[in-house]
């Protein structure tokens, strides 16, 4: 598939693209999550179909992230994959605006997912080599802070729009946006296309499943400089953050006593923090390294759940909403420093090949603790508590800080140089 290049013009206009993309990007599944739970709780739904709106979208996210971060990589068409994935997840997003009910949303949910899972390792590739070795992180920090943006909007466009339209124009509104993001990718240039790579149609499957399934021998990208122990990590640092937010709605007001309007501005804190802390640790990425912005961020991540939990022992109203407003802002950071650490990371020691591949996996490792943090939280904390799951799950980050800090070789110091040989002079 050959899409028509758009003349990129100047790197002001590369980062305006990049940057209404990055913020539709995000602005679009924030707004349809938050908008399908409440309908599917309006319709009837249980618990359990509310929840699925969540991990079905970290189901497709997990699946075929690294499906599509693959395909771009053998093919070497980065832009046309996502201008493929772009234009597909709109239309995905389309059959919204006409179904009703509660299994066939979700069915959109999920399909609409297995084709946003490809935008964010096939753009975070593009925008990591658009930095290069020197300045990869303040690239994705650039990024990252733009997606912040639409997350924040998109939370509070979900509740201003859902008291002003019925399902079917808020999910228009959704599709509208999912088009926009279409619209920025043509703009986008791949700095390094490969378009002279040929590969048969007829081995591009069997090359993409030797990538994704390979052999005993094919696996020692995965070991530079620990890179499978920051998967590792990752997982476990999903499950506690996601599994701390799945139940902080029903905390904050149930177990805290705080009104919904204080909650939404809570919750609010996070994202709207990481606009600024996006930038800041992209900036400082490519001067200190990878590796303390990936290892405080995992442990900024226990941290944050400790911290809700401690919010139960408060005994003022107010004092427990300053707890929380902490422990969100500390979310902000932590999340900033494992976006922008372990994305630069990747592609600081990814061969050129494979850089797609490898930031999918990190999507795939992502989706299943996505998917199994919420669950176990919410079997512990109908066992026990809200507040005692939160403390112990808050090992569970604590853990990925310790393995970041001892598993992983810091990939910055000698960007140009082989994995392993001692730089001759000291990075900027």
């Amino acid at each position: 598939m050959n899409f028509p290049a758009v003349d990129r013009g100047s790197d002001r206009i590369q980062r305006s693209a990049i940057g209404v993309a990055a913020a539709a990007s995000k602005f679009a599944p924030i707004l349809m999550g938050t908008a399908m739970a409440v309908y599917i709780g309006r319709r009837g739904g249980s618990p359990l179909a509310v929840s699925l709106v969540l991990a079905l979208y970290f189901f497709g996210l997990m699946t075929f992230a690294p499906v599509w971060g693959a395909l771009a990589d053998v093919t070497g068409r980065r832009r046309d994959v996502l201008l493929a994935v772009s234009a597909l997840g709109a239309i995905a997003a389309l059959p919204l605006v006409l179904v009703d009910g509660i299994w066939l949303p979700l069915t959109a949910r999920t399909v609409y997912a297995a084709f946003a899972a490809g935008y964010l390792p096939v753009m975070l590739a593009v925008v990591s080599d658009r930095g290069g070795a020197q300045a990869r992180g303040r690239s994705v920090g650039f990024f990252s802070s733009a997606q912040a943006v639409g997350f924040t909007f998109g939370q509070l466009f979900a509740g201003v729009l859902l008291g002003l339209l019925a399902a079917p124009e808020l999910f228009g509104v959704v599709a509208a946006v999912s088009g926009l993001v279409l619209l920025a990718a043509l703009v986008i240039e791949d700095p390094n296309p490969d378009r002279h790579r040929r590969v048969a149609p007829r081995e591009l499957g069997g090359e993409v499943k030797r990538r994704l399934f390979p052999s005993a021998a094919g696996r020692e990208h995965l070991y530079t400089n620990g890179l499978m122990w920051l998967y590792a990590a990752t997982l476990l640092r999903n499950m506690t953050v996601l599994g701390t937010t799945s139940l902080l709605p029903v905390y904050i007001v149930g177990e805290l006593g705080l009104s919904e309007f204080l909650m939404g501005a809570l919750l609010a804190v996070n994202p709207a923090g990481q606009v600024a802390t996006m930038y800041l640790v992209g900036e400082y990425a490519d001067r200190l390294g990878r590796k303390p912005f990936i290892t405080l961020g995992m442990a900024g991540s226990g941290a944050f759940a400790a911290a809700m939990a401690s919010a139960a022992f408060v005994p003022s109203a107010i004092g427990r909403a300053v707890v929380v407003a902490v422990g969100m802002a500390l979310l902000a950071g932590a999340f900033s420093g494992t976006r922008v650490g372990a994305v630069s990371f990747i592609g600081d020691v990814a061969p050129a090949d494979r850089e797609s591949e490898l930031i999918g996996f990190r999507s795939t490792a992502r989706g299943f603790g996505g998917m199994v943090g919420p669950a176990l939280f919410g079997l512990a904390s109908t066992v026990t508590s809200i507040e005692l799951t939160y403390a112990v799950g808050s090992l569970l980050a604590f853990a990925a800080a310790v393995l970041t800090q001892f598993a992983l070789v810091e990939s910055f110091d000698a960007p140009d140089d082989p994995v392993g040989v001692e730089p001759e002079s000291d990075a900027d």
